[in-house]
């Protein structure tokens, strides 16, 4: 899979001390998902069965034992991820992750 863009996930954890703990869990799921090859959202599934699949592409991954969350489209028949939003559950309650 092709993930666009590293460097949001980069940002979030560079700009917050507070945020540092993400950074070893987030590569882990960027690893992860580089090496992947997800035609369908079971395949998603199959890696990550926490993931949350939603409508149109959207999945939520929880990252450093569920205190971030991670929102991404997932355009599977180009096999491309875009991080839409990574934050913590205060966050991502305050989101409509369908929308972003």
């Amino acid at each position: 899979m092709r993930i666009i863009a590293l460097s949001t996930l980069k940002a979030f954890w560079e700009h917050t001390a507070a945020y540092q703990d993400v950074q070893e869990s987030a590569l882990a799921w960027y690893r992860t998902t580089c090496r992947a090859d997800w035609a369908t959202p079971s395949d998603v599934k199959a890696n990550f069965g926490n993931a949350s699949i939603l409508k149109d592409g959207r999945v939520v991954f929880n990252l450093a034992g569920n205190k971030y969350r991670l929102v991404v489209w997932i355009n599977y028949p180009y096999r491309v991820v875009y991080i839409r939003s990574i934050g913590t559950h205060a966050r991502y309650d305050a989101i409509d992750a369908q929308t972003i």
